[in-house]
């Protein structure tokens, strides 16, 4: 008994997600992607000498 009725909330469950991707509606959002890393250029007019220990400044 316990089975048919696993077996038919299982059916009622697939049927309206099938009813409901006809509409356009996605049970399974996506995730939102990763933050893309972005290489910034070196200050070409800082000494090459000097070793930066903070956070360098903008150029």
């Amino acid at each position: 008994m316990q089975m048919l009725l696993d077996m038919l909330a299982g059916l009622i469950a697939m049927l309206a997600a099938a009813a409901l991707s006809q509409f356009g509606v996605d049970l399974h959002a996506p995730r939102h992607a990763e933050r893309e890393i972005q290489r910034v250029q070196d200050c070409k007019e800082a000494p090459a000498s000097t070793i930066a220990v903070a956070a360098p400044s903008d150029c």
